[in-house]
């Protein structure tokens, strides 16, 4: 009986660690999972997947921070600006998609990103409809700009000088975000009903989408799920001077695709912004337990190199590292996007204002995704609106202001993963981890039996000793 469990415990351990290397050489367990995965992130209608990408689960919260002039007459002397950020007001933003239509073969599917702000009082400074902040004339300065174009110059020069508009107004956060009727823009819309006669940071905005998507549902391979694919019925853009500037690069930043590998480069096309972007690796990270990398937004995204040479407008003037001019985009308006406080942008912008503090924590834009399955768990977008403004000798409103990019607001969009949502994550990644776990099970239930092996081993060698020795004993002293 011995001898049959000695043999039994060798054979089974043998038989086990054989088996444990195969399938960890052949990645069984991790192919079937992958396999698994890729079968089920797809948006197809009726499915969780499709569920989620339609109606995200995750909280955004959008805060907004503005950058109150405290020295407005110095500036118009040719000083420079005193800025003082005012902020948090924080709005909770409701996503969801609409108009959804799906294409041929179930391989692309149409929708519009609706998206609606709702305040949170609790999590604000103050209330938006009654505090004041002064910054820019952002329609007089956008008026001045438009007197280039040879029709509008003699209207709007009048227009100026009749109603003597300021370079700096005072609104309410209310009015500077969601809109008020402007007068010079109402004036210029008689000439011009292209444009509104209403201005706002975040004007039509609210309650509204940002166009036509269509995106690839990931039917034919999960690294296309939810790539965008074409955007207001182009599928490439037409403001910037080269194609590869113009090129319409991956998601719009709510799903990316499952089974990510932190080589992999990740593009997003945030329409804001005017172009595509892409994140890279950054770091490991853990959040509600699960793992994640980290995805961040490299310096080399708004640096000034000949990558970037398509996005200068007009071609070759180029405004420095970390700004882009939006110009093209946004009606001819000098907007300048940047990431808050001019972080990762040249010193020159940063010294040219005096409030401005650029750091990583609060200021860098990242992404945290969990690898297995592509599902954001921790966001924040961070960027920041600005204007171009310069000494204009036909407007005498504009004194002698200094030529710089000035900071009106910046933006945080976050998002972090809720518990109920997390819960159900964890669930599924655990179960994962188990299955791809068991060739390692299986490799130390080898070991166990190759001990119990070795300790049967041990204990006959030893009952062979003692039987040896007994029998001596026994032995006459003297034999004949």
């Amino acid at each position: 009986m011995g001898r049959c469990c000695f043999y039994a415990a060798g054979t089974l351990s043998l038989l086990l660690l054989v088996t444990s290397v195969t399938l960890l050489v052949a990645r069984v367990f991790q192919k079937a999972v992958d396999q698994t995965i890729e079968k089920n992130i797809v948006l197809r209608n009726g499915s969780e997947t499709f569920d989620s990408w339609k109606h995200p689960p995750l909280p955004v919260y959008t805060q907004f921070y503005f950058f109150n002039v405290t020295n407005p007459e110095e500036i118009l002397r040719g000083e420079i600006p005193r800025l003082e950020e005012v902020g948090p007001y924080t709005y909770r933003e409701i996503r969801n998609k609409g108009d959804i239509q799906f294409g041929d073969n179930g391989t692309t599917i149409s929708a519009v990103s609706n998206k609606a702000y709702v305040f949170v009082r609790n999590q604000s400074v103050g209330d938006p409809k009654i505090d004041l902040i002064r910054t820019l004339n952002i329609p007089a300065v956008t008026a001045m700009e438009w007197t280039h174009q040879r029709f509008l110059r003699e209207i709007i020069e009048a227009l100026l000088k009749t109603y003597q508009q300021k370079v700096f107004v005072t609104h309410t956060v209310d009015d500077l975000l969601w809109g008020y009727k402007d007068e010079i823009l109402s004036l210029i819309h008689t000439f011009k009903p292209e444009i509104s006669p209403y201005f706002g940071l975040y004007y039509g905005k609210n309650g509204t989408n940002d166009g036509d998507y269509v995106f690839l549902t990931g039917e034919d391979n999960y690294l296309n799920f939810s790539k965008i694919v074409e955007w207001n019925g182009k599928t490439t853009l037409d403001w910037w001077t080269t194609d590869r500037c113009n090129m319409i690069n991956g998601t719009d930043g709510d799903t990316f695709h499952p089974l990510i590998t932190k080589d992999e480069v990740l593009y997003v096309f945030p329409s804001d912004f005017c172009r595509s972007v892409y994140i890279t690796f950054s770091d490991f990270e853990s959040v509600e337990g699960m793992p994640a990398f980290r995805y961040t937004v490299p310096e080399e995204i708004l640096a000034n190199t000949s990558d970037n040479a398509g996005f200068c407008i007009p071609p070759g003037n180029c405004l420095g590292s970390g700004v882009l001019n939006v110009s093209v985009c946004k009606n001819g308006a000098p907007i300048i996007l940047s990431f808050p406080h001019f972080y990762q942008a040249d010193e020159k912008f940063v010294s040219a204002i005096e409030g401005m503090h650029p750091n990583k924590d609060n200021h860098e834009t990242f992404v945290d995704i969990n690898p297995l399955t592509g599902v954001i768990l921790r966001a924040a977008k961070r960027f920041q609106i600005n204007v171009y403004v310069e000494k204009l000798d036909d407007f005498i409103e504009t004194g002698n202001i200094r030529t710089m990019v000035f900071p009106v607001m910046h933006v945080n969009e976050s998002v972090l993963i809720d518990k109920e949502t997390a819960s159900r994550l964890k669930s599924v990644i655990n179960t994962t981890l188990i299955v791809t776990n068991i060739p390692y099970i299986v490799m130390a239930l080898g070991v166990f039996f190759g001990l119990v092996f070795t300790w049967l081993a041990c204990r006959g060698q030893r009952s062979g000793d003692e039987s040896q020795g007994t029998a001596d004993e026994r032995a006459p002293l003297i034999r004949t």
